[in-house]
């Protein structure tokens, strides 16, 4: 790196690979959490809440369980809960909330878990980074060990938390091929990251961008939500993310020569979302596409980046795509001389 910027966020971008493998091994030693939470099925539906960064990965972690589990499950933000639960959840049914919070002292999540405590029918439960923190004391969570991190913004973190909740509910699931699904992931990572630091780093050289979009659906939309996040938080410029082919429906306007176009491709709807993009293209769009594989059919496209994985579903994939929307924030700040690891108006924990 050719300054002081960025010391802490590198380094917690390309140390993710342990952090899945660390989450993975410690899973194993909390095979009962899977069995009294989210693999109970006395519950109604699992409510995932989080904020900011961790509402996005709820997101994901909701849309996983749903398909894998194949149970009711929703993502809110924590003040969804706390200040309006009944909008978000009616009377009656019996729920499992689930906080995420890298720090466990997330006060919006605090105070969600709190709301519900003694309240019929709601059960608690979490995941975090840090053992000794208020929400892990307050209910029983999920620990990933190496998700610690010294930066403000959320990367190996979110990255091992996200994985972990998907291979808890691939126990819950009772599907052995999910589990080696996530194995899978854990294996391919390593070189995942090693390749999208170089990729990332020559597409911001290469490009002159003003504008930036992030498209996903399913899975993917709340990985879309968190990469437009992070480039924003790293590097300050405007940007939005949307629901692929939501994006044709009025946004698309904002396309014009300066816009990225970054395109998470899913396996599921891959004709129909790569017709988005080339349409986007069109109007002038530099077009990324992170995707499985490239073919025939995402040649028009500016940059292509391949994390592997075809043979796995959408859901265990989703992952890999986050080191290379990372690394694109990361050098983003750079290239503007901005330091990623102390964004203005910004904190690690924001409490109110």
């Amino acid at each position: 790196m050719a300054n002081a910027f960025g010391q802490l966020t590198y380094p917690e971008i390309s140390a993710q690979a342990e952090a899945l493998a660390a989450a993975l091994a410690q899973l194993d030693t909390q095979k009962e959490w899977v069995a009294k939470f989210i693999g109970n099925s006395a519950f109604d539906e699992v409510i995932f809440i989080g904020s900011g960064s961790s509402y996005y990965q709820a997101q994901t972690m909701a849309a996983t369980y749903k398909k894998w589990v194949g149970r009711p499950a929703s993502a809110q933000p924590s003040s969804e809960i706390f200040l309006f639960r009944d909008a978000a959840a009616v009377p009656g049914r019996k729920y499992l909330l689930v906080g995420v919070s890298r720090s466990g002292e997330s006060t919006e999540v605090i105070l969600a878990l709190e709301s519900v405590k003694g309240v019929p029918g709601w059960t608690t439960c979490g995941i975090t980074c840090y053992e000794d923190s208020k929400m892990a004391q307050m209910t029983e969570c999920l620990i990933s060990p190496l998700g610690k991190e010294k930066s403000t913004v959320m990367t190996k973190s979110l990255s091992s938390m996200t994985f972990m909740m998907q291979a808890a509910s691939a126990i819950a699931s009772g599907k052995p091929q999910l589990l080696e699904e996530a194995r899978k992931v854990v294996a391919a990572d390593a070189a995942v990251v090693q390749a999208a630091d170089p990729f990332a780093k020559s597409f911001v050289q290469q490009n002159e961008l003003n504008k930036f979009i992030y498209l996903g659906m399913g899975s993917y939309y709340g990985l879309s939500q968190e990469a437009c996040l992070k480039i924003k938080e790293m590097s300050y410029v405007w940007t939005e993310s949307f629901g692929t082919l939501e994006f044709r429906h009025g946004p698309k306007s904002i396309v014009e020569p300066g816009t990225l176009v970054c395109l998470l491709l899913s396996e599921t709807a891959r004709s129909y979302e790569l017709k988005v993009a080339e349409e986007m293209k069109a109007y002038g769009a530099t077009v990324l596409v992170v995707t499985a594989a490239k073919g025939d059919d995402t040649a028009f496209a500016d940059a292509v980046f391949e994390v592997g994985g075809a043979d796995i579903s959408d859901e265990a994939r989703g992952v890999l795509y986050l080191p290379v929307l990372q690394y694109l924030g990361f050098y983003t700040a750079l290239k503007k001389n901005v330091d990623p690891d102390h964004p203005r108006n910004l904190t690690q924990v924001v409490k109110i």
